[in-house]
């Protein structure tokens, strides 16, 4: 079966081609791979649409213009984009709402879903920018320049994860 309609890579060869794809990054681009900071840089320019003001403040400037910036956003749109093409092409087919939310959080709809998602989406994001990078920056660009800050973030974002499921587990 041809890789393109299989409805998962191996993880192997999805792993050397995310790592392969540092390589362009750091060449061209002069940054790592990572995702957070395109929220940076589109939520810095909402905002200047209501407050020019924003583009003179140190840290929104930094994200709002430049090739390294816009980069980050392309790969976010890339991914969804890549995420619909492939479950199209394999012919995957999930349920709207996973059965784990209603284990784990009693819903059932996508309306009581929604701002929970989002909410637990904001609390993320703002861990990633007070911790200088996402979770693929730091543990697939951090970790591949052998960054211990990185390592102790992804260590750091396991242990977390393996606590809350034993945590969900007992509710």
């Amino acid at each position: 079966m041809c890789l393109m309609h299989r409805k998962a890579w191996p993880p192997y060869l999805a792993g050397i081609a995310i790592g392969l794809l540092q390589i362009p990054t750091f060449l061209l681009m002069n940054t790592a791979l990572g995702a957070s900071s395109s929220f940076v840089t589109v939520a810095a320019h909402i905002a200047a649409f209501f407050d020019p003001g924003i583009a003179t403040m140190k840290y929104f400037a930094s994200h709002m213009y430049g090739a390294k910036n816009w980069w980050q956003v392309a790969v976010v749109v890339g991914i969804a984009i890549g995420a619909f093409i492939s479950m199209r092409l394999s012919g995957a087919r999930r349920q709207t709402i996973s059965p784990v939310w209603e284990r784990a959080m009693g819903v059932r709809s996508l309306g009581a879903r929604a701002p929970i998602a989002f909410a637990a989406g904001f609390i993320m994001l703002f861990g990633a920018r007070i911790a200088g990078g996402c979770t693929s920056g730091h543990g697939i660009s951090g970790m591949a320049q052998l960054s211990v800050g990185s390592t102790l973030a992804v260590a750091a974002m396991f242990a977390g994860g393996i606590l809350t499921a034993m945590l969900m587990k007992r509710a």
